[in-house]
Order: C-alpha cells, then structure tokens, then sequence
C-alpha cells in the first residue's frame, strides 16, 4: 500500500491535491485554506488525538521494552 493510498489523496480537474479528513471523511484541499490538514477542522484533529490517547488507535508490532529493560551503556 502506498501512502497515497493510506490518506486517500487524488487531484481535481484543475491539479488541486485533495483528499478525505481522516476522522469525518470530508474532502479537503491541500492548501491554506484547511490549516488543520490532512483534517477538515480542529475538531476532527483533537477526535483523532484523543482515539491515540485512549488507544483506540494503535500501531502494530510487538509491545515496546519497559525503559528498565534496556542496558545503561
């Protein structure tokens, strides 16, 4: 998958980059109009920190070491 793909980015007829805010799906411009970009609003940003501080969002792999595990030198 490209990142491309991930983010859901295309070009309107006139070159403009657009793509859907990740929270709402809404489409917006990458441009300085949007400056909460790639989300539609402030709103949908806070929403989408908040699923990362709760966990609802979450990146897969193994667990990371507690900070103890690690060698001091």
């Amino acid at each position: 998958m490209t990142h491309n793909t991930m983010i859901n980015q295309t070009q309107n007829a006139q070159g403009a980059l657009t793509l859907k805010c990740p929270s709402c799906q809404k489409i917006v411009f990458w441009n300085d109009d949007y400056p909460f970009r790639p989300f539609c609003s402030d709103r949908c940003r806070l929403i989408d920190l908040g699923e990362w501080a709760s966990e609802n969002h979450r990146i897969a792999g193994e667990p990371a070491k507690p900070f103890s595990d690690f060698d001091e030198n």
